[in-house]
């Protein structure tokens, strides 16, 4: 019988942060790797690190990361037990003055850092998955994913209950009168989720 190596995520966290596979690390302060325990059930994907997350070095830090929470809480999921990455480990953004403005990653972004969310993925061994936003869906379940149309359901990839959803930031750049609807449709999509829990 033959065992599959189960990769070290301190190893892992260690090669990432010197990783050079697409230009995005140059302009970028550090690598955001994921964070969570190694034993976590569920694995959340979302796009790339934002500006606080690039300063501070982890993932859903900043105020996307506090509506996560929010809507965590709600669905009855601890964050603690929750492994939390993204599929491009970098910040890719442009300059607007002293501002770093948030600029979508590119497929060959995505595929550079593939490599890392595989090895998160082997490591971890979550039995259940949730994408946050279009980004993450379309970098595991392809270009062709519409995510209005398949939000809150669970689908099959790759040996993993998977379920797509929303990204917190959308709840943000939303129109403010409709934020508390929003973060009530992530919620409900996050309780189809609690319900993998094994």
């Amino acid at each position: 019988m033959t065992t599959v190596h189960r990769p070290d995520l301190a190893d892992l966290r260690r090669d990432a942060a010197a990783c050079t596979r697409c230009e995005l690390h140059a302009p970028a302060t550090q690598t955001v790797f994921g964070e969570g325990p190694a034993s976590a059930w569920l694995m959340l994907v979302g796009e790339q690190p934002g500006d606080r997350e690039d300063v501070e070095g982890a993932p859903f830090v900043g105020p996307a990361g506090r509506v996560l929470d929010t809507a965590l809480q709600r669905a009855g999921i601890d964050r603690d037990e929750v492994y939390v990455t993204n599929a491009v480990k970098h910040f890719r953004f442009e300059r607007a003055g002293k501002r770093r403005i948030h600029k979508t990653p590119g497929v060959t972004h995505i595929r550079a850092c593939r490599h890392w969310l595989d090895g998160e993925l082997a490591a971890v061994r979550p039995s259940a998955m949730a994408t946050l936003g279009a980004v993450a869906a379309k970098a595991l379940l392809g270009s062709g994913f519409k995510i209005t149309k398949e939000r809150g359901r669970v689908l099959e990839w790759e040996g993993h209950q998977l379920v797509p959803t929303v990204h917190p930031s959308s709840i943000l750049r939303g129109p403010p009168e409709a934020r508390e609807e929003a973060l009530s449709a992530l919620v409900a999509d996050l309780e189809v989720v609690a319900r993998l829990r094994p």
